[in-house]
């Protein structure tokens, strides 16, 4: 055999198992939406009963249609903003940003800024919907508590001590949030009918848990961690049930009860999807490559699509004394939005 057909030959079996791998895979990135602007992001929300996805976007806040991926709107001037909560019956979306301890109210319809509230804790980030008791919550990273705000009146009703920082969080609609207390490495349970802190779990052999999510019909919670781990936790009784490996560099978890599975947006650049074989049975059914800086991600339960805005960078500067940890910027007109979808 010649060295040109032996290398032809080869090609082929590469181009082959290209594509059965490809087609192997039950997820891939349907669509790139590309978003104006070339701020840093963190969290996004999806409102499924209009098909719109609330971005973080360095200083504003970008409404872009899940389907087209057109620009809808942008709330301007949110200060290092962090994520966004939309209260429906209220009309009403809620923003915080954590560079001036605030939390922006804007209209659902028109984008327009209705108020700010001030938070009771330095740097808010994880912000929720709470619908057992019609309530914001907002979880200030540096203060380790969090600021109930009222959003019929938009008053702070209350603000709850933590004993660690806070990071992102799950509501089971019935009377309890959940919280991952990143420094702490443990779940703390609230009652939204006294706000209360009535347990706190700790989660090893999980370190660092930054995204969380909850599966109501088993009670089972998904804590994903910075020592790439998903950790499973009873919701009732706090028990560690298992583990699963996931990706480096974790900032987001969600689950989607229509097909059972639970979905880790890891930083490297993939995303883990778990399937849920019983209460207390997982297994990790695929691992998607996506693009590096994807971490977070938010799921529409309808479609099962996964949202997962990213970004290029460029090469980081060389560390100084001023900064040993120099970041990478972004580069300019690459901000997107990944739109995974179920192939099977």
């Amino acid at each position: 055999m010649t060295t040109h057909l032996f290398s032809s030959l080869m090609a082929v079996c590469a181009i082959g198992l290209a594509t059965s791998h490809a087609q192997d895979q039950p997820y891939r990135v349907a669509h790139r939406f590309n978003v104006p602007g070339d701020g840093r992001w963190d969290l996004l929300a999806v409102d499924e009963a209009t098909s719109r996805i609330f971005l973080s976007h360095g200083t504003e806040t970008n409404i872009v249609d899940e389907r087209t991926g057109e620009l809808l709107g942008t709330v301007p001037d949110t200060k290092g903003v962090h994520g966004v909560a939309i209260a429906p019956g209220m009309k009403k979306g809620y923003i915080s940003c954590g560079k001036d301890s605030s939390v922006v109210v804007f209209d659902l319809d028109t984008y327009k800024v209705l108020g700010h509230v001030q938070a009771t804790g330095g740097s808010p980030d994880a912000i929720v919907f709470e619908p057992f008791s019609n309530r914001v919550v907002v979880f200030n990273a540096h203060g380790s508590n969090a600021t109930v705000i009222d959003p019929r009146t938009d008053a702070v009703v209350t603000t709850i001590a933590l004993e660690g920082k806070p990071e992102l969080c799950a509501s089971d609609g019935a009377g309890h949030l959940y919280v991952n207390l990143e420094d702490k490495s443990s779940i703390c349970v609230i009652s939204t009918a006294t706000w209360n802190v009535e347990s706190c779990w700790p989660i090893a052999p999980g370190e660092g848990p930054s995204g969380l999510a909850l599966d109501n019909a088993t009670h089972r919670l998904f804590a994903v961690c910075e020592n790439k781990m998903m950790v499973v936790v009873d919701a009732v009784s706090g028990k560690v049930i298992t583990t699963l490996p996931i990706g480096e560099r974790v900032d987001g978890a969600a689950f989607d009860p229509g097909n059972k599975r639970v979905y880790a947006s890891n930083g490297e650049g993939s995303l883990t999807v778990v399937q849920q074989d019983a209460a207390d049975a997982y297994h990790v059914l695929a691992t998607l490559p996506t693009q590096k800086g994807a971490k977070t991600l938010a799921l529409d339960t309808r479609t099962h699509h996964v949202l997962l805005p990213t970004a290029e960078f460029s090469p980081a500067p060389e560390p100084t004394k001023d900064d040993p940890k120099p970041r990478p910027s972004v580069k300019p007109g690459t901000f997107v939005v990944l739109d995974v979808e179920p192939v099977k």
